[in-house]
This record gives C-alpha cells, structure tokens and sequence, in this order.
C-alpha cells in the first residue's frame, strides 16, 4: 500500500499521472472556491465553526463529482 501511494506521488510530481493538469487544477480551484463562499456565508450567520464545518462538507463533497471524468495516464 506505501509503494502504491509513493508511486503515485512520484508520478504527480513529474508530471506524469494525469493527461492534463490544466483542468485538474481548475476543478480542484471551484471546489475551493464553493467551500470558501459556503463557509464564509454559513460562518456570517451562525458560528464560525458551523461555517468551518459546512465549508468543509461542501468542498469535500465536490471532489468526487468534480474529479469522476479526469484521464490518467
């Protein structure tokens, strides 16, 4: 399991594992961005853990959705 997960990383690292980085990172920046605008807004209205949390869950929730069509090498 730690050589799959070193493999991996070495392969990330070089550039190798994904057929274009371009879009993984424009998916990954949206996600960050729904989680921030969803924690900023939840953390107005109640308690800045409950917009930490609810941030949270959403970008978590995105990754999946988001990332299920990218092409690996």
């Amino acid at each position: 399991m730690l050589g799959m997960i070193l493999d991996s990383m070495k392969l990330f690292f070089t550039g190798r594992l994904f057929q274009d980085y371009r879009m993984v990172a424009i998916r990954f920046l949206v996600a960050v961005v729904c989680g921030a605008l969803t924690m900023l807004a939840v953390g107005h209205f109640f308690a800045p853990l409950t917009g930490a949390i609810a941030g949270g869950a959403v970008a978590g929730f995105l990754q999946p959705i988001l990332f299920k069509d990218l092409k690996y090498r």
